[in-house]
């Protein structure tokens, strides 16, 4: 990546509760980033490691510095979409936990990624 080309984006919320993104800039759907020490490569290890802990969670997309994944609720089977992007020059994860149908999701989003945070926090 040169210097003045643009980083990678996530997809933006929908103007619906159902969805939290470290690039949002509202408070219903904005959510703090994580922070990585370690080497970009050895940072999405660990999340992966973590992730792959996590009941009914297929990742369908990888390079470099991004990771997507769909996890199914247990219940409904409804899936929700998850979105890893790896920022180097700032050591920073920013991630969109969002679901792909309805309209709220009782927090499970933002439940979900703190949970991967807490997770993950100290293997980074």
């Amino acid at each position: 990546m040169t210097r003045n080309e643009p980083s990678k984006q996530l997809p933006s919320c929908p103007s619906s509760p159902n969805c939290v993104s470290t690039q949002a800039q509202d408070e219903g759907h904005a959510i703090e980033p994580i922070r990585y020490r370690k080497s970009r490569a050895e940072a999405k290890e660990a999340l992966k490691e973590v992730i792959r802990s996590m009941p009914r969670t297929k990742l369908v997309e990888e390079d470099e510095t991004y990771l997507h994944y769909e996890i199914t609720s247990l219940l409904f089977r409804f899936v929700d979409d998850v979105e890893y992007l790896f920022e180097d020059e700032t050591k920073t994860i920013h991630f969109r936990s969002a679901s792909r149908t309805g309209y709220g999701d009782l927090g499970v989003n933002r439940k979900r990624m703190e949970q991967v945070r807490s997770l993950v926090e100290g293997k980074l």
